[in-house]
């Protein structure tokens, strides 16, 4: 068998609060989007152009409780060439979770709580 590991899904409450965060926090980028014509639901994929990754955002109309995505322990990481640039940037838009730094690295957390993993390139 030979998988390739293509995208990680993540139920959102509020599809464009999540694709402006992900494109700001991380650079990643819209690539498509699906859904019925009706408009009841909507999967939308964004890329990481350097890997190819995408996160796929599921959103549903007339959702308003939150979705239970994996708790706490469930996250997605992401490696950055400029640790400090992208720390700096994520402290201002106040989105770091949780920060380690015997380790090296930090959480912080998407519109619906989705935990992403920033680690530095250079460890």
């Amino acid at each position: 068998m030979n998988a390739r590991f293509i995208h990680r899904c993540t139920h959102v409450l509020d599809k464009e609060a999540s694709i402006a965060f992900y494109e700001r926090a991380l650079g990643l980028r819209v690539s498509r989007e699906k859904g019925p014509e009706d408009g009841s639901w909507s999967n939308t994929y964004l890329v990481d152009d350097n890997t190819g990754f995408e996160i796929e955002l599921t959103w549903n109309r007339g959702r308003t409780e939150p979705y239970e995505n994996g708790g706490m322990d469930t996250h997605i990481a992401f490696e950055v060439d400029d640790f400090e640039a992208a720390h700096e940037l994520h402290r201002q838009m106040g989105c770091i979770q949780k920060e380690n730094p015997k380790m090296g690295l930090y959480f912080i957390c998407d519109p619906d709580g989705q935990r992403i993993e920033i680690l530095s390139a250079k460890r």
